[in-house]
């Protein structure tokens, strides 16, 4: 999965605005963040629920990892780009502006 793809998957969720956090691009609903682009270490981190994490783990076991710490325990969770397809890579993103989305924004969702 490249980068381009998670910018076009991302862009289609509504009311989603690319950023930059430390000069790598991210995407953001209503100001917040909800999604990041490492690109040059080719991996999506993303903020999710411990539900979430749990239902996409079964649908792709060892995809998602925790990222260590403090930003960890706060449900932010890394995605290796290459070893997810764009299915999923569309479920984790979907999830993770789900988090942010007010409940209006949400009955709009893809």
């Amino acid at each position: 999965m490249l980068a381009t793809d998670v910018t076009r998957l991302a862009s289609r969720l509504p009311e989603v605005v690319e950023g930059a956090h430390n000069g790598n691009p991210d995407f953001r609903l209503a100001g917040r963040i909800f999604a990041t682009l490492w690109l040059e270490e080719e991996r999506l981190v993303v903020r999710l629920t411990p539900a979430d994490i749990a239902t996409l783990d079964e649908e792709a076991p060892g995809l998602l990892t925790p990222i260590e710490g403090a930003w960890g325990r706060r449900g932010w969770t890394n995605l290796d780009l290459w070893d997810a397809d764009e299915a999923f890579v569309g479920l984790v993103l979907l999830a993770a502006w789900r988090r942010l989305a007010p409940a209006l924004l949400d009955d709009e969702s893809p």
